[in-house]
């Protein structure tokens, strides 16, 4: 529909009477039905008859439908009310028409001016792309256009749809979350204003606001709804499949300077999904003031001052923002971004200068494979080398990933991608983080590259699926985007800078001619010796050599340790680094023996 998107959506409205209305709403409801049942998870949405989603307040609503490519199946849905239905709102009906009446007045909202969002479903293949966000900013864009001044709308929580909500300017109203039974889950009330502080995806909704007209079709154009999708195929990782829910990964954040966040930070306190309240606004106050003044003294009198006339008179608790994290029940009061990041890499300083990490916080970087890769992307994010993320894994985190990865018990069974997100954005809730708990196949690998948020600058590869390390090459070399990978033996680092070197073999000629399309469905054995091959047979440590062998025998599998993971965090850290500044980093395989380096005849005092 160009606007360089990669989506094809038809927005149209149905009225009583209408030719085709029945057939069109019969449409949207079995694709509506159909993804919400969810494989079974929420069984009141199919009968005998099948799929069932119906639903008065379908007539005289505007429907988007949404596809990868004109004519295709559709993949997404959302629904927009106007006010002319307004006695059909599911809000009206889930508040009671009492509490729902009494709720307008208080927001000082009329009923001629509030539109109702509902029914935002997206195919499981298409969820990790950005649908889902799109979609969401073209119904509030509609609603704009249409003159609304507020929207309102139910949501789940289950899967943390109130939060991805909340990036868009929704809040919850107070008193409003209690258990439903047809979503199997507990929902709540949100509203969203118009004129309310800018969200996260407000350029967005601005762009869309011009998009819409262009996407309003008459509903005879409109083509119909295809069968249910077969799901889609990773490529080198028999049985492996996309994750189908999206774990809670991303924080809130409250800025209660603005009276609605204000109400919603309130309304959060009183739900008792608060655990425990971090506020040292104070102390990080007084490292900003010292901070930008490392020479002077401060007094004790003179710190307060400092502190004082940044406040600028206002209250501490208004100051900067709260970050909620919905996984811990935490909640923490930060600077604001900018005062937080200065004095977060004040330390980097002397090594990373100031306009070096705004410079390095402008950069996205891709990390396939989050076990060994965990530490690159945990040790990216402490040093400020990007400000924004793509991570991609399959797998869930198992006790035997406990030796080498840092997480905690309560993480096994959940997704690597999540786990690493929740803990760079612990250090950092402003950072851009996107996964793929599907890991990088074929259907995801352009998203990661280039689509999303935005192109990835360097790629860091820790991956084991052969077909993956090559294809993900072959995509970077035809991009010009550096790899850097560490082999977690030997401390070995591989360069690739197909940024300056696009004719560059990948992995440095090791495989010759081997292409991707020649790597799927291998079997163990070939796979053991590809990889061999990828990382050098003849160069690997004499631990390694005699382990292998033994994999499958009386090992599990291939031996890794904490150290040289996290030895590996702080090689591929220190070369992106290097890379994406610019500085001398070329392209080469090297080696951090620390047994090599650390041996008796290489200590500096006998």
């Amino acid at each position: 529909m160009g606007h360089d998107v990669p989506w094809h959506v038809s927005a149209f409205q149905v009225s009583y009477g209408q030719p085709r209305a029945a057939e069109l709403t019969a449409r949207v409801r079995e694709l509506r039905a159909r993804i919400l049942f969810d494989a079974g998870r929420r069984p009141g949405f199919r009968d005998e008859s099948g799929y069932v989603d119906d639903q008065e307040l379908d007539f005289g609503a505007w429907h988007f439908v949404a596809r990868h490519e004109a004519g295709g199946p559709p993949v997404g849905y959302v629904r927009l009310s106007t006010p002319a239905t307004a006695g059909l709102f599911q809000s009206r009906a889930y508040l009671g028409e009492e509490r729902y009446e009494q709720l307008l007045t208080e927001q000082g909202l009329g009923v001629a001016e509030t539109f109702e969002h509902s029914r935002l479903v997206v195919e499981h293949r298409a969820r990790k792309l950005g649908l889902g966000v799109y979609l969401n900013a073209m119904a509030i864009a509609a609603a704009h256009v249409l003159g609304a001044k507020a929207m309102i709308g139910t949501s789940g929580t289950a899967d943390g749809q109130d939060l991805f909500h909340a990036r868009f300017g929704f809040r919850p109203v107070a008193e409003t979350r209690r258990y439903v039974d047809q979503y199997t889950e507990d929902v709540v009330l949100l509203l969203y204003r118009a004129s309310g502080p800018a969200s996260e995806y407000a350029s967005l909704v601005e762009r869309l606001e011009q998009v819409f007209p262009t996407v309003t079709r008459a509903p005879d154009e409109v083509p119909s709804a295809d069968p249910e999708p077969a799901a889609p195929r990773t490529p080198g990782r028999a049985g492996a499949t996309a994750t189908t829910d999206d774990d809670c990964w991303r924080p809130v954040l409250f800025e209660p300077r603005h009276a609605e966040d204000r109400r919603a930070l309130d309304a959060l306190l009183a739900s008792g999904r608060v655990h425990q309240v971090f506020d040292t606004i104070e102390e990080q106050l007084e490292e900003l003031v010292t901070s930008r003044e490392p020479g002077r003294r401060f007094t004790r009198a003179g710190l307060a001052a400092a502190v004082e006339e940044q406040l600028a008179g206002t209250a501490r608790a208004e100051y900067g923002v709260w970050a909620w994290y919905p996984w811990s029940g935490r909640l923490v009061h930060l600077l604001p971004r900018e005062e937080f990041r200065l004095v977060r890499t004040d330390r980097n300083r002397g090594r990373i200068e100031r306009p070096q990490q705004r410079e390095l916080m402008a950069r996205r970087v891709g990390v396939i494979g989050l076990s060994v890769g965990s530490s690159a992307a945990l040790t990216l994010a402490m040093e400020g080398v990007g400000g924004a993320f793509k991570l991609a894994d399959f797998d869930t985190l198992s006790l035997s990933n406990l030796n080498r990865l840092r997480a905690g018990v309560h993480h096994l069974g959940v997704n690597k991608c999540v786990i690493a997100a929740r803990q760079m954005l612990e250090i950092d809730p402003w950072l851009d983080i996107e996964i793929y708990p599907g890991g990088l196949t074929d259907a995801t690998m352009e998203e990661f590259f280039g689509g999303g948020h935005g192109p990835i600058d360097l790629l860091v590869e820790e991956c084991d699926a052969p077909y993956v390390k090559i294809a993900a090459r072959e995509r970077a070399r035809a991009l010009r985007i550096p790899v850097v990978m560490d082999a977690n033996d030997r401390g070995l680092l591989d360069v690739e800078r197909f940024d300056l070197e696009p004719g560059r073999p990948l992995l440095h000629g090791l495989l010759g001619e081997t292409t991707s399309a020649g790597l799927v469905d291998l079997t163990f054995a070939e796979t053991v010796e590809l990889i061999l091959d990828m990382v050098d047979r003849d160069a690997i440590s004499p631990e390694l050599a005699a382990s292998i062998p033994q994999i499958g025998k009386t090992l599990s599998s291939w031996p890794q340790l904490a150290s040289g993971v996290a030895l590996g965090g702080a090689l591929t850290t220190d070369a992106a680094r290097r890379i994406l500044l610019g500085l001398p980093r070329p392209s080469g395989r090297f080696y951090t023996d620390l047994e090599a380096l650390t041996a008796a005849d290489r200590s500096t005092r006998a």
